[in-house]
């Protein structure tokens, strides 16, 4: 009896302390009235912005695209959550985390515009569309998979890979430079007409390389009417860009969560559409789930708790600040070093100044310099000498280059510091 009661105890202070688990931070948070005549330099809108975050300003930091740090009530969130399930520990897991998880791939589909039945959380976008692509069971032997030079090399290794594994040929193609709108949907509708047997396409909505926005409806239309199915790399799109999981026309979709969302490192989720669910093999031979669940497609194992019950956090902050703000203000950074930059001769922009063809990411490189011992010694240079960091992105057809990521956090002034280390080193 004893035993009994310490047990029933133990699990009401578990469900007791599952309830107090933080998971909003937007209420928290209190942000001026914006200016939606004139949000792109809104000063004091922004400046409030900036301040929920604490970065290191020794260094205007322009390398964003890797993840996006947590702002400050996101971290408190992560930090009490981490605290708690420590403190708890397999007694939170064993009574309440189950409940607790589901409700946060409730949140994430509501968020992206889908059903609970057509999300899975994972811990990245990476694993989430490795899961996609090595199990997509559609594929026969002598049938074509494609993608292209800016697609991540992550996915090119998965896509690659499906040449021993489902017997396939695997047909890879480059964007041309310089970019137009026009030129990719011709490039994209080439290719297919060009490969009969093509299945399946990856296709990145926007470029981790270059920060090109691919025109996602459009090709993935294009693709369906030949019978080919979409994969779709949403990994920084999603935070940067306003739209839902249904806008892009792919039947599945890869998303990160630690990036333009601002939860803790190592959450994504992937998402297949209602009635496509058997077109993807269950992962692993799981049997934690029945066949007909979506969550029979991820299998995990451990991961880290506090980071996944933090994310309707990071979620309510970003729908506070707004999708549609968000990409305004930084395309608005981004052409604040484009424009100055585009007029100088040593360089060139690689991505178009079409609205509708980037966000907040541009890459750029020194005309007829595009080795990677070129663009890493400029990196360094920006870095070491006028304290800018950037990074340098290689496999993009036409040569290596550096790409330039502003944030929420950043201020017009370090953007500012680009343009006049570039101008510096160009002689300009």
């Amino acid at each position: 009896m004893t035993l009994r009661r310490n047990f029933l105890m133990g699990s009401m202070i578990a469900a007791a302390g599952a309830a107090t688990l933080r998971t909003a931070a937007a209420e928290t948070v209190a942000l001026p009235t914006a200016d939606t005549s004139n949000l792109a330099t809104d000063d004091g809108y922004w400046a409030a912005v900036r301040d929920l975050y604490d970065v290191d300003r020794s260094i205007a930091n322009l390398e964003n695209g890797y993840w996006g740090i947590m702002a400050r009530p996101v971290l408190e969130v992560y930090l009490e959550n981490t605290q708690r399930v420590n403190r708890q520990n397999s007694l939170y897991h064993r009574s309440a985390f189950g409940t607790d998880f589901e409700n946060v791939r409730t949140r994430v589909a509501a968020a992206v515009g889908a059903l609970p039945e057509e999300v899975a959380l994972t811990r990245g976008a990476t694993e989430a569309l490795q899961v996609l692509i090595t199990g997509y069971n559609k594929l026969q032997p002598g049938d074509a998979v494609l993608y292209c030079d800016l697609d991540y090399d992550s996915m090119q290794y998965a896509m690659a890979m499906l040449k021993d594994r489902r017997g396939v040929e695997v047909k890879t193609f480059s964007i041309p430079e310089p970019v137009t709108r026009e030129a990719v949907l011709e490039t994209y509708k080439e290719v297919l007409d060009q490969t009969p047997k093509a299945k399946l396409l990856l296709l990145t909505h926007l470029s981790h390389r270059t920060g090109l926005v691919m025109p996602t409806r459009e090709i993935t239309d294009m693709a369906r009417e030949r019978g080919v199915d979409t994969i779709v790399d949403a990994a920084h799109s999603w935070g940067q860009i306003s739209f839902n999981a249904t806008d892009l026309g792919a039947d599945f979709v890869g998303f990160n969560l630690h990036k333009w969302i601002g939860a803790p490192v190592g959450m994504g989720f992937f998402y297949i559409k209602k009635g496509r669910l058997a077109d993807i093999d269950i992962h692993m031979g799981d049997q934690d789930w029945p066949a007909d669940d979506i969550r029979s497609r991820i299998h995990t194992g451990t991961l880290n708790f506090a980071a996944a019950l933090s994310v309707p956090a990071a979620l309510d902050l970003h729908e506070k600040i707004g999708a549609a703000s968000k990409n305004t203000r930084l395309t608005y950074l981004r052409n604040q070093w484009v424009g100055p930059v585009r007029a100088m001769e040593t360089y060139e922009i690689l991505t178009p100044d079409d609205q509708s063809m980037h966000a907040g990411i541009t890459s750029f490189r020194v005309k007829s310099k595009g080795t990677k011992d070129d663009n890493n010694a400029l990196v360094a240079k920006l870095r070491d000498e006028f304290k800018v960091l950037t990074v340098c992105r290689a496999g993009v057809a036409a040569g290596q280059c550096i790409r330039v990521s502003p944030a929420l956090y950043t201020t017009e002034a370090e953007v500012a510091r680009l343009v006049e280390a570039l101008a510096v080193i160009s002689g300009a």
